[in-house]
């Protein structure tokens, strides 16, 4: 059954991004002040059944390979940006569920946001990513070849991997951790890049659970 919810919220001190937390409703769309945020439907996810008993980082990369959070919903947070919201004054809140949810746990939360890089040299076996604490969710810049740069400023050199973004997405992104094999059959490398060898240059995001 279609229905109807409009509520109020103050706007969250300092910052950071805002974002409403949709996680226990079903499917419909939602606008804050007027503005329309979008379409949600967290009532659609994968199969429960779709990850691996257990997983080993080591040999060969494939996408399927040591898949995670099945079974939860693909998105569950929607950004709100602070130019749709009234700074000193109330916000309005309006949903339409076209079928399924529980509006009482919509939440407005805001998060914390992390840019983080890595620069490791092919010679070595495996990098070990963390987001301490923090879930990597965007993979800003990724080459694996003889790119150039410091941390924050990277370049892409004149060899460089095809596979240099999937294999990172397919293995870390929606995880706190992860273990990349610094091979070049994981991104699968041209045969040489030179004398200097192939390095791999990375600069992600990292995102804490929303408070």
């Amino acid at each position: 059954m279609f229905t109807w919810y409009r509520t109020s919220f103050d706007t969250s001190a300092g910052e950071g991004p805002v974002v409403l937390n949709l996680e226990d409703m079903g499917k419909g769309t939602a606008w804050v002040n007027i503005n329309n945020i979008g379409r949600y439907w967290t009532s659609y996810f994968s199969d429960k059944n779709g990850c691996d008993s257990s997983c080993d980082y080591r040999g060969p990369y494939y996408k399927s390979k040591c898949m995670t959070n099945y079974g939860t919903p693909s998105q569950k947070w929607y950004h709100v940006p602070r130019s749709f919201l009234d700074k000193h004054g109330k916000n309005n809140l309006v949903l339409f569920k076209e079928f399924r949810g529980n509006s009482e746990n919509v939440r407005v939360q805001t998060v914390s946001l992390a840019n983080m890089c890595a620069i490791a040299k092919e010679g070595n076996t495996t990098l070990d990513l963390s987001g301490q604490g923090k879930t990597m969710t965007h993979i800003n810049f990724a080459s694996f070849g003889n790119p150039t740069g410091v941390f924050g400023e990277f370049n892409k050199g004149s060899c460089e991997s095809p596979n240099s973004v999937p294999a990172i997405q397919d293995t870390c992104i929606g995880k706190e951790s992860c273990s990349i094999d610094l091979s070049s059959k994981t991104f699968k490398a041209t045969p040489s890049c030179g004398s200097k060898g192939r390095q791999l240059l990375l600069k992600f995001y990292a995102i804490d659970d929303a408070t």
